[in-house]
């Protein structure tokens, strides 16, 4: 499936009981963005390269949803709901779900880049919203959870890979501190809601005999894409996966470096270990 919200590549059946997906790797910028912006600026925020990354996966057999769009234009990885107040030119007339992050400008639209620079000169509408929302929110979720039946339908169980990147080092929000550097590796479950603790505890023990340090929830548990698309008890397992970016590119330049072709194939070994210990029999 393509067009210019998602992409699905690899198989919309999956071969194996996994699925990987990908919500900031975009960056097609839409033409009612409408930003005060520079396109450059606009890609604050993205995970440069992680649809990439994941991409070999496709020929095993193991589907991958990609994101077309900025995370700055409408982030998929939060609720419908998480409505910026601030952002809009009159009351929101729908269902309001906030999740904090209003507060700093990141809920569902994002109001500032990450320095604090505010996105747009204008207030957004109500119908603004609802379009952005209609046109990639509700398709990526949709996208998303056809995969998953399809696969959980298939195998009786399906592992959900929600694929990020990180920053190497923290920024000014909480972690004790702004320039702290993270781990290479950082696994989120939702303080073990979203999936089994044996998926979490395997995944973490295979990065971690690949020479990689692995936090896990600290300082990211997981957000929407997880916590909506999990049900572990129906074997449904869903773990965010953050890679640090200082491990295969130069944040500056936004260009891959040489830890690329590492950081691939120990992420594809690391899928076919998980396929090994999890899929049925």
């Amino acid at each position: 499936m393509t067009d210019d919200v998602l992409r699905i590549h690899g198989p919309q059946q999956a071969v194996h009981p996994l699925v990987l997906d990908s919500p900031h790797s975009g960056f097609c910028m839409p033409a009612d963005f409408g930003a005060a912006l520079p396109e450059a600026d606009l890609r604050d925020g993205e995970d440069c390269f992680i649809d990439e990354l994941y991409l070999p996966a496709t020929e095993r057999g193991i589907p991958l949803l990609a994101a077309l769009f900025p995370r700055t234009y409408l982030d998929p990885n939060r609720h419908a709901g998480d409505i910026d107040l601030d952002l809009l030119d009159g009351p929101w007339p729908d269902a309001h779900v906030p999740s904090g992050k209003a507060r700093i400008g990141k809920a569902l639209v994002w109001r500032t880049l990450d320095d604090g620079r505010p996105i747009y000169d204008r207030k957004l509408t109500v119908q603004e919203l609802r379009q952005r929302i209609a046109r990639c929110h509700a398709p990526y979720h949709q996208a998303l959870r056809g995969l998953l039946d399809a696969a959980h339908a298939r195998h009786g169980v399906v592992y959900h890979l929600n694929c990020h990147s990180m920053n190497a080092v923290s920024g000014t929000m909480g972690e004790g501190g702004a320039g702290r550097p993270r781990a290479d590796m950082v696994l989120g479950d939702r303080d073990g809601t979203t999936c089994a603790p044996a998926f979490t505890a395997f995944v973490r023990e295979v990065l971690t005999a690949q020479g990689y340090d692995v936090a896990v929830n600290d300082p990211f548990k997981g957000v929407e894409l997880v916590r909506a698309h999990a049900d572990p008890a129906a074997g449904r397992h869903s773990l965010q996966l953050e890679v640090n970016k200082r491990l295969y590119m130069d944040q500056a330049t936004l260009q891959k470096h040489a830890g690329f072709a590492r950081l691939q194939a120990d992420l594809m070994a690391l899928l076919e270990a998980i396929d090994q210990r999890f899929a049925p029999a």
